[in-house]
């Protein structure tokens, strides 16, 4: 794969990286698009809890296995390593067009806040927990994590160079703000039925058990330094640790 042809690819995963990302917003907050998660008319129960828990999984596997360094090592074997991180966030957004486009819902309310104010306040919160997430994504380098800076250096025929571990701004609070954020925009809402439910839980587990994998993998690059760091801040909600 000639360097122009890796840049190209690279610029069209990361476009369908911000389509995904952008739709996760109105898929989530029932907004704009024409397919949510509370979209549609429910079918057998059991039937859309399975197909559910089934998509969720699909993307959840593909993260988990994708992200771990035995496995990016394989990948290079296949691809130019300029592009394994744009190959990965590439099937990820797939994966999840293929979630919104199969999400089957489930609208059975379990709760509903009516009042104005409590409403605009869990509006406000699912707003606030996707602008944590995207400035979070900046605070380390955005376009290294979505693959781009990859592709841009191989073009110019730079080596590429991993990022220096640093804890600015939100990462001196918690140490994975993305997650703190997706977490806030899954479960801020006024109105919460099964199928919402469902999606938040499963995601929410998902984010608590692949931290695991992902900060093993830190401390194997980082390895003192990463492991003090963890003892000084918490993981995803802002708290004080014990010296």
């Amino acid at each position: 794969m000639g360097r122009v042809i890796s840049f190209l690819y690279g610029a069209i995963a990361y476009s369908v990286f911000l389509a995904s990302f952008l739709y996760a917003i109105g898929f989530v907050g029932n907004l704009l698009v024409p397919k949510s998660v509370d979209s549609g008319v429910d079918g057998p129960f059991a039937q859309a809890l399975l197909m559910n828990v089934v998509l969720l999984g699909l993307f959840a596997i593909q993260h988990t296995i994708m992200a771990r360094p035995a496995f990016k090592k394989w990948l290079t074997k296949l691809v130019p390593e300029a592009v394994e991180r744009s190959t990965f966030v590439l099937i990820a957004s797939l994966l999840l067009g293929l979630m919104y486009w199969q999400w089957q819902p489930m609208t059975s309310v379990v709760w509903h806040v009516e009042n104005g104010v409590g409403s605009m306040l869990l509006t406000a919160l699912f707003w606030l927990g996707w602008l944590i997430v995207f400035l979070s994504t900046f605070m380390i380098n955005h376009f290294d994590l979505f693959g781009l800076r990859q592709v841009y250096l191989n073009l110019r025929r730079k080596d590429y160079t991993h990022l220096e571990f640093t804890t600015t701004t939100l990462y001196r609070f918690v140490r994975h703000p993305i997650m703190t954020g997706f977490i806030i925009a899954f479960w801020a809402t006024p109105l919460m039925t099964v199928g919402h439910l469902v999606f938040a839980v499963a995601t929410t587990g998902y984010i608590l058990i692949g931290i695991q994998f992902e900060e093993r993998d830190l401390v194997k690059v980082h390895g003192e330094t990463y492991e003090d760091y963890r003892r000084q801040v918490s993981m995803v909600v802002p708290m004080r640790k014990k010296s």
